[in-house]
């Protein structure tokens, strides 16, 4: 199981602004930020979770290529909310909500490019 994961941005400011937006309707929130440095996580973190956060942002040159990362959304009105917030904070979108019945039946996504150009996506299984 992972623990935390990170990405670099160019512009700390600018893509810390886009996922606090971004990730709030996941129930995401920051949880620690150091000089250059930004973890997130749940809002409502459960025991044991690690108190920076499991996904963090922090100051570099952007990875080549472009990773695709992930969130798991409690229903499709999460991942519906996650698009329009990450759209509105300045997100391209890379695939609007929707099924994804390729992936495997009961897959509900959304895909947006960050500021970087990262492939982020929210998603619910069913």
């Amino acid at each position: 199981m992972i623990d935390h994961t990170g990405i670099q941005v160019s512009d700390i400011a600018k893509s810390r602004a886009f996922y606090l937006q971004a990730l709030a309707p996941l129930g995401y929130a920051i949880r620690l930020e150091f000089d250059g440095a930004v973890g997130f996580g749940p809002a409502e973190p459960g025991a044991g979770e690690d108190p920076g956060g499991d996904f963090w942002i922090s100051s570099g040159t952007p990875f080549v290529p472009r990773s695709h990362i992930a969130f798991r959304a409690d229903d499709e009105t999460a991942v519906t909310a996650f698009f329009a917030a990450a759209i509105a904070a300045g997100g391209r979108s890379n695939g609007e909500p929707g099924p994804r019945p390729q992936y495997h039946e009961g897959y509900f996504a959304a895909f947006v490019l960050d500021p970087d150009g990262y492939n982020i996506e929210a998603v619910h299984h069913g």
